[in-house]
């Protein structure tokens, strides 16, 4: 099949004119295809195939600016969900509806919406401006209303410029009324990187990192002024340099870019972003949050990444984890050490509780930081806020080693249509794209990737630039090859092509992107546009 040209940058926020018919777009014999509407006759039709229990969850959600305690008497002025981050949990049980209230109190003319990740829902109620709605205004209100019908750990967050990076995210949890599960409790677990109101703003951080390090003086006896990269491997296929720049002097202002983050488990460049903080369910190393339980219980933790440049390498001291699900998607059982998780990712797994006080480590891969929380079932002292448990080197799980459980691995079919996802882009410009072409949200269905449903679709994701990428689908999750895991988010590692699956059952337009809420602003996102 022939793969159709798109453009990608992931939304500017403008609150201008809405969503509207989406346009025709075209592909190589020059056609004009009717796309699907996202509130089209056949995204109301897979709604009503949904299974739903008939009950109703309403909330209200006030997207406000809040001043929040991160502990250790640090405070930081962002924008929050009723003043909260991470926000309040939502929990509601799989098949019932979902009526959430969004009320945008943000300053001046600032539009903001509400993406449910990892969520199949009806596409209207997608939250992308201008791609599936018109952007909520200042001062307005939207009413977002579907069914949940897929169990699974997932959260919520806006889709507006790089508001993410921001205090507007918090957990959704869809219980399974049939849980095959045995434990004792539950420990929703939030991680994020954090910018906004300690040394700057998000939109601060975009302004300095979309100059690129065209403008640096690589003068100096190194030659570069880039310590910890190797400058063969800085190339991209638009020629620029991609590593995670910062420079002392000379040149563009390095005030939040980063230098010499590096992974082996990322294939080298870990991130791009300066962060003050890693932070555990809102809260620093200094003053961590603290689950208390009993020894000897079985405790299901829910872990949601909602960083944005960060992926994060998580431990529990003292214990092993057993795998259970990702992105909400049971797996095959796998018992681990710690686990690598990007941001947009999520991982459910099962400890049994050990006697006394245990570190959870959350390290920021390739940045030497670190979040921290607390597990306390007895006495004993807390550990430094530096502590680094033997477990963060030992075992380290990847998605790539998972394999789906029986019950939802993709029953073996013909593929229908392939399509060429190729990452490209580099620090030089900082143009992240798509097939070196950055996304138009004014014109979101330009250049479709265009799906029937009911299809069989192939997605080859080819990684050109020596930066890794979490790249999210909206609206479905893909499976990992044959038999791996079914996810919405996979890491796909500098140099490399992973191939996904999914069957396209859940009409509209959907968004696919990098999870880098940096690089998707700059381009890295394209639309899977479904065919009428």
């Amino acid at each position: 099949m022939n793969s159709i040209n798109r453009r990608s940058v992931l939304l500017a926020g403008l609150g201008a004119a809405g969503a509207g018919a989406l346009a025709a777009c075209t592909n190589s014999t020059s056609t004009t295809p009717t796309l699907v509407s996202p509130s089209g006759s056949a995204v109301a039709a897979a709604e009503k195939k949904r299974t739903g229990t008939g009950r109703q969850h309403k909330i209200t959600l006030t997207a406000a600016p809040a001043t929040v305690d991160l502990g250790g008497g640090i405070t930081a002025k962002t924008w929050t969900f009723d003043g909260h981050t991470p926000g309040k949990e939502v929990r509601l049980s799989a098949g019932d509806t979902l009526a959430a209230e969004l009320a945008n109190q943000l300053p001046g003319k600032t539009t903001t919406s509400i993406h449910w990740h990892g969520i199949a829902l009806r596409n209207d109620m997608d939250g992308v401006p201008l791609a599936t709605q018109t952007g909520v205004r200042a001062g307005s209100s939207f009413t977002y209303r579907f069914i949940a019908d897929a169990p699974g750990t997932y959260f919520f967050h806006p889709h507006v410029g790089v508001q993410l990076d921001r205090g507007l995210y918090a957990p959704l949890i869809v219980e399974d009324g049939r849980e095959p599960l045995a434990y004792d409790d539950e420990w929703v677990v939030v991680l994020d990187d954090w910018v906004d109101g300690v040394t700057g703003t998000p939109d601060e951080v975009f302004a300095e990192l979309k100059q690129g390090m065209g403008g640096m003086d690589m003068g100096g006896d190194s030659g570069s002024g880039m310590e910890g990269h190797d400058m063969h491997n800085m190339g991209d296929s638009s020629g620029d340099a991609s590593p995670s720049a910062s420079v002392s002097s000379g040149g563009i202002s390095s005030r939040f870019m980063l230098m010499g983050a590096e992974s082996d488990l990322l294939g080298g460049d870990a991130g791009d972003v300066k962060y003050p903080y890693h932070l555990v369910n809102g809260r620093v190393p200094a003053d961590p949050d603290v689950y208390s339980g009993k020894p000897g219980r079985k405790v299901r933790l829910r872990i949601i990444n909602a960083g944005s440049d960060t992926a994060y390498r998580v431990a529990l001291g003292g214990h092993r984890m057993t795998i259970t699900h990702t992105d909400g998607f049971p797996v095959q059982h796998y018992q681990t050490d710690a686990l690598l998780i990007g941001m947009g990712e999520r991982y459910d797994v099962l400890v049994t509780l050990g006697d006394g006080v245990f570190p959870l480590i959350a390290l920021a891969e390739g940045k030497n930081a670190t979040g921290l929380a607390l597990v306390r079932t007895g006495s004993g002292r807390a550990p430094t806020a530096t502590v680094r448990p033997k477990e963060l080197s030992g075992t380290i799980l990847t998605a790539s080693q998972l394999r789906a459980a029986d019950d939802v691995r993709l029953k073996s079919a013909t593929t229908d249509v392939i399509h060429r996802i190729k990452l490209t882009g580099g620090m030089m410009r900082y143009n992240w794209a798509i097939n070196g072409k950055p996304f138009d949200m004014a014109n979101p269905d330009a250049n479709a990737l265009l799906v029937e449903e009911g299809q069989r679709v192939r997605l080859d994701f080819v990684n050109d630039t020596t930066m890794w990428h979490p790249m999210h689908l909206h609206g479905h999750t893909y499976q990992l090859g044959g038999s791996g895991p079914r996810k919405d988010t996979a890491i796909v590692l500098p140099k490399k092509k992973l191939s996904v699956f999914f069957d396209a059952d859940n009409p509209g337009q959907w968004m696919l992107h990098c999870h880098n809420a940096y690089h998707g602003e700059a381009g890295m996102m394209t639309n899977i546009a479904y065919q009428a």
